[in-house]
């Protein structure tokens, strides 16, 4: 057994994942190797360092680190075959390891700070993930050059090998890997001619997907260390409230139950597994003081956003031209409101965290976006020097913001502390979703005036709501200070209007808050996409051609991708019946992207998905076949949420609570996606959020355009297809 075998989580028992293993063994070594726990990222004891992110051990075994966090979104294999590419390996030949927490390592350069999110990986360590595997290879190959004493410029490598050219003298990166070590490591190391690319710009498979299908590969829920219980917590139903009492007395008479804890705003009782803690959960008698939510509603936080759009000046974010005086020259004037509501994650791996906290260091496992953020907020709450908190980071069963926030594994560490063994914190279902930080909902007003053509020449448009900057940062966010994040996808769009103004009020809603995937553009491109097929539908125009000739001329990219969409949407194709095909358009997170959807509304309001078809400019293809991946889930992500997505409030309550009421796209529902891609030199785009964008506004205008009804609030609302009224 290597020691990274060893360093894996103890099992007691068979699980579910073991009786997979025994039904379909997929070789892991092919096309290489996934592991999550940054503690492994030292290989084996004796494992050669070059640089931050390559570490090769005596037996060959070559480990690249993953600054980003794998969450389903291929980054692992993305950013190993940046690094595999400059060091001349192939991925076959790697194990990826999560990184550990250290901003000053593997900080996501857009960010300057060490997190996942916001489609930013590639974006921002596409040079730096190649310069550190180009650095370590020239320290290699320095390496060989000096133990043979021949002139570096006559060695060359190839998977995993040096050679001497000219005397056909090989060494393994293995054997010479101490050596380069030693040698300091070149800051401006040469790259690859992308006509030399090997890996990059290939549809390589995926180096998570055997060990995701043979039940190898470790997440956060699956970790069992040694000495582990189990708690299941009991939550206020009410944010901001807090535990009056408790009697816990029939709880401690069950079989298994080990212990019961408390904090402020919960109870978790332990047990010597999830069964008999749960059980225990659910035999306590509770009293909760609800606290100043107790009679919050969701009409209740509508009324207040639609008043304080009115009353609170706004903060600037856009202002170009004189749009007051391109108003009185108008022909004609259209406005519009719109209203997004609050979301929840629902990721498929609901909360969990693992804890155990000593008197003399923390361990943590869990799925993190933000590592160095729970290793700080772990810290402070045990009172123990931040070097001593290792945050062993897992596999993440989707992210899409949710595991941004340190805010569960705040709570786990209040209750580990409590305890002197490792403390797995398991969220239920419906815990996970009432009890989430949820994407904001926001309140739009926008304003056009048109010319003869009616085409706009003053723009307006408010964005209302809250920041999930004040739940994030530990300062909260200044009062009178723009979050970006509220204007982005509409101060940033496509298109070219002469006179506009975009601003934004601030009103925090008294719940906590969090990003959601997509973030800004997710709301802002669906706003302002339906506001601009408003436009062209009231002139009288097509979609498509509205959109074209909104379009600058320098904006090649943009008009590139809409048409391409529109050509393989066949768009202009007669429909029949309730049949409509909706278009959107944006340029968000260095990627552009177009995409039409085809609904048909049968006459009792139902919405059935027919066709999808994206085209995408994401700049350099890093690996298509993951680009392709990401789009289609991203798609259908942002499909189950126009379709059915909504958190709404009663009595301070969240009112759904599971896929039966959070529901997403089934499999029958589920419509052909077809992705074309732009074939660019472009510095690469962000994807993980482009899909997801794309989707509820090309999804709304289809439904207009099979039924007349424009939908100005989300989740679609069926029933006024039914009628016939728009909303």
């Amino acid at each position: 057994m290597t020691a990274r075998e060893e360093s894996r989580p103890s099992s007691r028992g068979p699980s579910r994942r073991a009786v997979l293993a025994g039904a379909l063994v997929i070789a892991f070594a092919r096309p290489g190797k996934a592991h999550a726990a940054p503690s492994e990222t030292t290989a084996a004891p004796a494992a050669a360092q070059l640089g931050g992110f390559v570490r090769i051990a005596p037996s060959g075994e070559i480990a690249l680190v993953m600054p980003s966090v794998e969450m389903g979104q291929g980054i692992y294999t993305a950013e190993a075959a940046l690094l595999a590419e400059e060091l001349d390996v192939r991925l076959d030949q790697i194990t990826a390891v999560a990184a550990p927490p250290d901003a000053s390592l593997y900080a996501q350069p857009l960010f300057k700070a060490q997190l996942t999110g916001g489609s930013t990986s590639i974006r921002g360590f596409w040079t730096p993930l190649r310069q550190a595997g180009a650095a370590a290879r020239h320290m290699l190959v320095a390496a060989a050059a000096q133990r043979w004493q021949v002139e570096a410029a006559d060695c060359i490598t190839r998977d995993g090998i040096v050679t001497h050219a000219p005397s056909g003298r090989a060494l393994p990166y293995a054997e010479v890997a101490a050596d380069a070590a030693a040698l300091p490591v070149p800051m401006q190391p040469q790259l690859k001619s992308p006509a030399d690319y090997k890996l990059i710009g290939k549809s390589l498979k995926r180096i998570d997907t055997p060990a995701k299908v043979d039940g190898s590969a470790v997440y956060g829920i699956d970790i069992d260390v040694p000495g582990m219980k189990t708690a299941v917590l009991a939550i206020c139903p009410v944010a901001g409230g807090t535990l009056r009492a408790v009697d816990d007395s029939k709880a401690r008479q069950l079989a298994g139950v080990i212990d019961v804890l408390r904090i402020d705003d919960a109870v978790a009782v332990v047990g010597e597994h999830y069964w008999a803690a749960k059980a225990g959960r659910d035999a306590l008698d509770l009293d909760w003081n609800f606290g100043p939510n107790a009679g919050l509603s969701s009409d209740g936080i509508w009324q207040d956003a639609k008043a304080a759009s009115q009353s609170i000046a706004p903060i600037e974010a856009l202002k170009h031209g004189d749009v007051d005086a391109a108003f009185r020259q108008a022909k004609r004037r259209v406005d519009a409101d719109y209203e997004m509501p609050f979301l929840a994650h629902a990721t498929m791996e609901p909360i969990n965290t693992t804890v155990h906290v000593r008197p003399d260091g923390c361990d943590i496992w869990v799925g993190t976006q933000t590592p160095v953020v729970a290793q700080r907020h772990a810290a402070r709450i045990t009172g123990l020097p931040v070097e001593t908190v290792a945050v062993h980071n897992q596999l993440i069963g989707g992210g899409f913001g949710r595991r941004l926030q340190a805010d569960t594994i705040e709570q786990a560490v209040r209750f580990a502390k409590q305890v002197s063994y490792p403390l797995k914190v398991i969220c239920t279902r419906e815990q996970d979703i009432r009890h989430d930080r949820f994407r904001p909902s926001y309140y739009d007003r926008f304003s056009a005036g048109l010319d003869e053509q009616g085409l706009p020449i003053a723009w307006t448009h408010r964005t209302t709501s809250g920041t999930v900057r004040k739940d994030f940062d530990d300062n909260g966010w200044p009062q009178g200070k723009l979050d970006k994040d509220a204007v982005d996808g509409s101060w940033d769009s496509p298109y070219a209007f002469p006179n506009i103004r975009v601003d934004w009020v601030r009103h925090d809603p008294p719940i906590k808050l969090n990003w959601w995937r997509g973030v800004g553009p997710t709301h802002n491109v669906f706003v302002l996409e339906s506001f601009v097929d408003e436009l062209a539908h009231s002139a009288g125009r097509d979609p498509v051609a509205y959109r074209r000739a909104l379009l600058p001329a320098d904006n090649v990219r943009a008009r590139h991708v809409l048409d391409l969409a529109a050509e393989k949407a066949n768009w202009r194709a007669p429909q029949g019946g309730r049949i409509g095909r909706g278009v959107s358009l944006h340029q968000n997170f260095g990627s552009f992207a177009a995409l039409v959807v085809e609904v048909a509304v049968a006459p009792a309001g139902e919405v059935v998905l027919r066709k999808v078809v994206a085209a995408i400019d994401c700049g350099i293809l890093v690996n298509p076949d993951i680009v392709r991946a990401q789009i289609e889930g991203g798609v259908l992500f942002g499909l189950s949420a126009a379709l059915f997505n909504g958190i709404t409030f009663a009595g301070g309550r969240v009112q759904q609570s599971n896929f039966n009421d959070y529901r997403q796209l089934r499999i029958n529902e589920t419509p052909t996606v077809e992705v074309h891609l732009v074939d660019s030199r472009e510095p690469p785009g962000g994807l993980g959020e482009v899909g997801t964008v794309s989707a509820a506004p090309a999804l709304a205008n289809a439904i207009f355009a099979a039924t007349g009804v424009r939908l100005r609030r989300l989740p679609i609302d069926t029933s006024a297809l039914k009628a016939g009224g728009a909303t």
